[in-house]
């Protein structure tokens, strides 16, 4: 038996049927789980993918970003130096 770090429900794991790193959902909370640990299993609340599916997407646009404030940077060099 494994314990659920959300809820301290007990749930129960076959220590054959899973690897580290395997990611299974707690029936009383719908925690998502990751196994941890063998022998005895141990579990941790599983990162979420989403989040970090976002954080990338939050890094692109700021690449994107710099970018453009180096642009705008190179055209105001440029307007100085006409006038």
């Amino acid at each position: 038996m494994s314990t659920c770090p959300e809820c301290d429900a007990e749930i129960e794991v076959d220590e054959f049927d899973v690897d580290k790193g395997d990611q299974l959902s707690c029936p009383e909370c719908g925690s998502n789980l990751e196994v941890v640990g063998l022998s005895p299993i141990e579990l941790d609340i599983a990162p979420d993918e989403d989040d970090d599916d976002d954080d990338d997407d939050d890094d692109d646009e700021k690449e994107e970003g710099e970018v453009d404030d180096e642009d705008d940077d190179d055209e105001e060099e440029d307007e100085g130096i006409e006038e």
